[in-house]
């Protein structure tokens, strides 16, 4: 044979090429072409050909080379097991719990009237109040356990089965479904957003197993409670409670508490508020939860019985989203400025909730004030028809003597409306109803010697206490002497002033009594120059007044009311004669609890401010002018038991106060008129109000105070005043003594540069030129425009160490308002106004 004939092929390749080619016969080739496979099988075997990974497989052909075989199926899930084992404890040891989401956390605060009962819940857009496990009855955990996640307590805090159809669904498109366990919900709600995807889901996994591993399940399930939504804009149990059965969580019964874990599943389709759709898958839901809970061991079987179809606890009437709107607002600042100042905290702070705020406010009291104050305006204004009844403003407040607790408030029409709270801190001036503090001055320290040094330097030892049995100079524009009785008071360009009374009238000689009872103005501006300003101020101060911008300026007329305490400040100040002296700071809430830990709780500090028979010789006078004075619309025979109390008139009739008390109440009422939504803020002339000439302390505020207090007291015990012990002495006014003194000279009186004083103290500040004025409050410099108010920016109860900065007055908490001379500076709230100028004060 030749060497083609005897040549080998390598490969079938090779032979099929061969055959085509026409190499040798057919047996021929045949065998040459096993020959050939064999020897190339064997040489690739021999040669270690085989490969690792013998994919696509080497010994098949077609398709079937790239089927995979069992071992390398097995080798594959075993692979892919290990890396997820293996990233799932990587993502499991370095996930840690997130921050909670902001809106998770933050909650309303709750604000409780007197007594416990709930006032309203405000501070934040979230409605949400987080109360403890420990307020969470057993039956609502249960039937909550029962609906969602039976096995709770037992669980590691996820469901596979659960989040595997959720990722399927999401990944497919369908529709989403929770799936999730309790603490995942919790995780959801307290870490993640709400959106669905498949990366929140692992989120949420690894998250709830950290969680469930860490945390007890007891915080979790009270985590869980109250950061659910229920529906009627309540987060948490606590709110929900409120919403649908006006109730604490903690009161819920188990027909209640199985109501509401329904409406976890989904409010929008299982609450009654709806339609009857909705109530009747409501009714479902409620009695599968009754029935689970007997199912999983967690109700007996008789108590389950108790809960019929008919005994469904329909929930009650949603209210009204009322928030802020009438007194509400007024009260909530008030309070949130005390919390704020006991606490240390911050508006943020506060702002994120938590808080359980229980007032010193009397639902019952604040209800009756506000009633009466819209009561008497709407019988005795109109507004439409009268220009002059337009922008009327009342302020009012009720403190309890020797307790300090703010009892009751007006702070204008409606939060909502008049945004500046009226009972706080507003720029009016309050006029005679000051005249008690110069009273006190003269009974607690005494007059000055006539011939003794200077009230700076004068001791104590040289003055003499004074009675109410002493002579004053009750006329009309008589000259204002200085302390020494020698020379009068001039301004430093030597002018003098006259002082008038109410409608011009002359008196003659009275007793203190006599001047306190018909609110005379010319024995007070003189007794007050007796005693020393700083004196009056002071005594003002011992009383419970802030020590603020209004008290700046000494000048004479300061006795006669120019500075403005808030009607709380007055009211309170006025309680410390009601207490025979007794002085407390007022406040307006009794305890802070911050998510149900006591945070502050109250206690009244008491300090002396006068002697008892000092006080309860002011409140003797005050007594007549109730009884038989300018104040008798509140006398005993109308109220139904005694009282004591004060009128006062300001200048240009722009305010009048009624300001009294019994042994258990104190309360202030004030009325003015400014026009809030003027560009330049000032108080208005009430002359005509009402189509009367004038308008003053004794007729609306009076009216109001009497017709309040009568409801404020009803069923409270009568009781009567101290009897004061006789004190001090018989003195006498400029010209009032036994042995009447000479008059000056008229060179010295008409002196149009001051002459030489016995008395070495620096004269008050420069007043403004008087004007002709037939009012009782013009006073020794006429009748001068305040230059405007100052509203809002200060609160009263608040704290209990005010201070005076600049122009910015703090009285308690806030210190956004702020007064400029002559001028109106808007601060605070926005309706801010200027301290400008001089109010004389007033008679009734």
């Amino acid at each position: 044979m030749g060497d083609d004939d005897t040549r080998e092929y390598g490969s079938r390749a090779e032979a099929r090429r061969a055959a085509r080619s026409g190499g040798g016969g057919g047996r021929a080739a045949g065998r040459r072409r096993a020959a050939g496979a064999g020897a190339g099988a064997g040489a690739a075997a021999a040669n270690g050909r085989k490969r690792l990974v013998d994919y696509p497989r080497h010994d098949r052909y077609g398709w079937k080379r790239w089927v995979p075989s069992w071992k390398q199926v097995t080798g594959i899930c075993l692979t892919g097991l290990l890396f997820l084992l293996g990233g799932s404890a990587v993502a499991y040891a370095l996930v840690e719990e997130p921050n909670p989401n902001e809106a998770a956390v933050q909650q309303n605060n709750v604000y409780y009237w007197k007594g416990g009962s709930r006032m309203v819940a405000a501070g934040s857009d979230t409605n949400r109040q987080r109360v403890g496990l420990d307020k969470m009855p057993m039956h609502l955990q249960n039937a909550v356990i029962a609906a969602e996640n039976d096995t709770f307590r037992t669980d590691r805090g996820i469901s596979v089965k659960g989040m595997a159809r959720a990722v399927v669904n999401m990944a497919t498109g369908g529709e989403t479904q929770g799936g999730s366990t309790i603490t995942q919900q919790y995780v959801k709600n307290m870490f993640l957003t709400q959106d669905q995807t498949i990366k929140r889901k692992f989120q949420e996994l690894f998250i709830s197993l950290k969680l469930g591993d860490r945390e007890d399940k007891d915080k979790v399930l009270e985590g869980y409670l109250n950061t659910s939504w229920f529906g009627r804009n309540a987060n948490g149990i606590q709110a929900a409670a409120q919403a649908y059965y006006y109730k604490n969580a903690e009161d819920l019964n188990a027909s209640e508490s199985a109501f509401l874990a329904a409406l976890l599943k989904g409010e929008g389709t299982l609450n009654p508020d709806y339609g009857p759709k909705q109530e009747k898958a409501a009714r479902e839901r409620w009695a599968w939860i009754l029935d689970r809970q007997v199912e999983v061991g967690l109700m007996d079987a008789s108590e389950r019985a108790k809960y019929t179809a008919d005994k469904f606890p329909m929930p009650k009437p949603q209210k009204p989203a009322t928030g802020l709107d009438g007194q509400k607002g007024y009260m909530v600042n008030l309070a949130n400025s005390f919390v704020k100042s006991e606490l240390g905290i911050t508006d943020k702070q506060l702002g994120m909730g938590g808080y359980q705020i229980y007032t010193t406010f009397e639902k019952e009291k604040v209800d009756a004030l506000d009633k009466v104050v819209k009561r008497v305006l709407k019988k005795n204004l109109d507004p439409k028809n009268r220009p002059e009844d337009q922008h009327i403003q009342v302020g009012g407040a009720s403190v309890v003597p020797g307790d300090g607790a703010i009892a009751a408030i007006y702070g204008g029409e409606n939060y909502f409306k008049h945004f500046t709270n009226n009972a706080d801190y507003t720029g009016v001036q309050v006029g005679s109803t000051y005249k008690p503090f110069v009273l006190a001055a003269a009974l607690d320290k005494g007059v000055l010697d006539p011939n003794g040094p200077g009230p700076d330097e004068q001791p104590d030892d040289m003055r003499t206490p004074v009675s109410l049995k002493s002579i004053y100079n009750g006329d009309n524009k008589i000259k204002l002497y200085e302390y020494d009785h020698k020379t009068y008071w001039q301004n430093e360009d030597g002018e003098q002033w006259l002082q008038p009374n109410d409608g011009n009238q002359s008196y003659g000689p009275v007793d203190l009594r006599e001047a306190m009872r018909l609110s005379i103005n010319t024995p007070f501006i003189q007794l007050g120059m007796d005693v020393g300003l700083k004196e009056v101020k002071n005594a003002a101060v011992a009383a419970g007044l802030r020590d603020d911008k209004s008290m700046a300026s000494l000048t004479p007329t300061f006795s006669l009311g120019t500075s403005a305490p808030s009607a709380i400040r007055l009211a309170n100040a006025y309680g410390t004669f009601a207490k025979s002296g007794e002085k407390v700071e007022p406040y307006s809430v009794l305890k802070v609890e911050y998510n149900g830990e006591v945070k502050y709780k109250h206690e009244t500090k008491k300090e002396r401010a006068f002697p008892a028979d000092v006080a309860d010789t002011v409140t003797d006078a005050l007594r007549t002018v109730v009884e038989e004075g300018t104040g008798s619309v509140a006398k005993e025979a109308n109220l139904g038991r005694p009282a004591a109390g004060k009128t006062g008139t300001t200048d240009d009739n722009k305010s009048a106060w009624f300001a009294g008390y019994t042994p258990q109440l104190s309360t202030t009422v004030g009325m003015w008129r400014v026009d809030s939504t003027a560009k330049t803020q000032e108080f208005l002339s009430m002359n005509g109000v009402a189509g009367l000439d004038s308008i003053h302390g004794a007729s609306f505020p009076a009216e109001i105070w009497t017709e309040y207090m009568k409801i404020a007291l009803k069923g409270k015990p009568v009781m009567q005043f101290p009897v004061p012990q006789p004190i001090g002495d018989v003195v006498y006014g400029p010209g009032q003594s036994p042995e009447p003194e000479p008059e000056p000279s008229e060179t010295e009186s008409e002196s149009p540069t001051p002459e030489p004083s016995a008395s070495p103290t620096k004269k008050p500040g420069k007043d403004p030129k008087p004007s002709p004025s037939t009012g009782e409050t013009c006073g020794i410099f006429g009748c001068v425009d305040s230059g405007g108010t100052t509203t809002g920016g200060t609160t009263d109860g608040g704290t209990t160490d005010g201070t005076t900065t600049g122009g910015t007055t703090t009285d308690g908490g806030t210190t956004d308002g702020t007064t400029t001379d002559g001028s109106t500076t808007t601060g605070g709230n926005g309706n801010g106004n200027g301290n400008g100028g001089l109010f004389s004060g007033g008679g009734g």
